[in-house]
């Protein structure tokens, strides 16, 4: 399989769940709750691992939130930097199989997953605040390579980690999607066990944070494109937190979603959004409610975002984001333009203009280097954007490039 192949479904996509749940979603003060709070493992154990009972988990429900919201790809946190894993693993006795919720929750997540119809995303942490041989669990920023208690622990926590990821990589079937986070402290040997983990599951991607060579580039809690050519997306919160916060309230709502979706998208990059949630397995109302607001609009609007290219427009002020596709440009208007828009950008000449949602034509005309589309519907008709699609005489070109870093709005 080529690495075009390999990514198509990715590029095809756009949309992902991210998923942090774990031991520390009792906790209901984020997943770092354990090294922030110098808690030691057998105090984490009693507080939080004994009373994780995840008595309503259902992960069928996550994946039809998911397919609702206009997804296609959900990423579960396996095993995060506390070193619980949630699987039955026989090298990390640590488990949920053993202890807490007592049954494996990766299987149930997977089946689901695939039953409805999504690609199948695995997050690891080579990070492990409770293994012995790892050094510095209570750091304020992470160890570096230098801080292994000595060589012989170094090359003992690699064959562990690698060991998890064995049981990872050959115990789920087909998994289109690892993500690796907490790679710190380095001298992991990254790159052989990228090497490990392509040939246990040929045609899975990787994101970056292992090291080279790698599928997708990502950012976290910025949306940050990568260079033309390279596969990449941004990972962001609904609120604040990852894990489970009981007390974080500064949700983003159903226009944001759809907002840092189409800047993703505008760049032909993915937006993998984050779901904490708590402890019993349900989503958080909130969290459901603004993914399925936002998923009715992104659901009908699978053209506009679906394998999506980059363009050459920037200076906008009120159609923004952009999309583009072969010769065809949206102008997705979150802004209400106020019955007209004059968009001074477009260098191609403009065959037609309609309406996305009823495809109805929308008058138009071109004066030199500015397209100005008149009667357009006020207040606007679809939220949270209304989207008129551009049909050009070919692929589309900038009447000015962008030369400045600094891009008003």
């Amino acid at each position: 399989m080529s690495k075009s192949d390999s990514g198509k479904w990715f590029n095809e996509s756009r949309f992902g769940m991210f998923i942090h749940w774990g031991a520390y979603s009792v906790a209901a003060r984020c997943e770092w709750v354990m090294n922030r709070e110098l808690i030691g493992k057998e105090e984490y154990t009693q507080k939080y691992v004994d009373n994780w009972h995840a008595e309503k988990y259902d992960p069928s429900a996550w994946a039809e939130l998911a397919r609702e919201s206009g997804m296609g790809y959900m990423v579960l946190t396996t095993r995060h930097h506390d070193g619980f894993a949630l699987w039955d693993s026989k090298v990390n006795k640590w488990n949920a199989a053993r202890l807490g919720p007592k049954r494996d929750l990766v299987a149930p997540y997977v089946d689901a997953a695939r039953k409805a119809g999504l690609k199948v995303g695995l997050y690891y942490s080579p990070a492990s605040w409770t293994h012995p041989d790892y050094p510095g669990p209570f750091c304020r920023d992470w160890p570096n390579d230098k801080e292994w208690k000595s060589e012989a622990a170094r090359k003992r926590f690699v064959e562990y980690y690698r060991s998890e990821l064995r049981e990872l990589m050959t115990g789920y079937g087909k998994i289109d999607y690892l993500w690796f986070d907490g790679c710190i402290p380095g001298d992991l040997e990254g790159k052989e066990t990228l090497k490990m983990v392509k040939k246990l599951q040929p045609g899975m991607l990787v994101n970056d944070r292992l090291g080279k060579p790698f599928d997708v580039q990502c950012s976290e809690q910025a949306i940050k494109p990568a260079e033309p050519g390279q596969n990449w997306e941004a990972c962001l919160t609904l609120n604040g937190s990852w894990g489970y916060h009981a007390g974080d309230t500064r949700w983003k709502g159903p226009v944001d979603v759809v907002d840092m979706l189409l800047t993703c998208a505008q760049s032909a990059g993915n937006l993998l959004l984050n779901i904490g949630p708590k402890a019993d397995g349900t989503v958080p109302e909130k969290s459901v409610k603004i993914l399925r607001e936002a998923g009715k609009w992104i659901v009908r609007h699978r053209e506009c975002i679906s394998n999506s290219e980059r363009h050459p427009f920037s200076w906008g002020c009120t159609a923004r984001p952009i999309t583009a596709k072969g010769n065809r440009v949206y102008l997705h208007f979150i802004n209400d333009p106020c019955g007209s828009f004059c968009w001074a950008e477009v260098k191609n000449k403009v065959l037609s203009a309609k309406l996305f949602n009823t495809g109805t034509p929308i008058d138009f005309r071109q004066n030199g280097g500015r397209l100005i589309i008149d009667k357009i519907p006020h207040p606007l008709q679809d939220s949270p954007a209304t989207t008129i699609v551009l049909e050009l005489d070919g692929k589309p070109e900038a009447l000015t490039g962008q030369t400045t870093f600094w891009i008003p709005e």
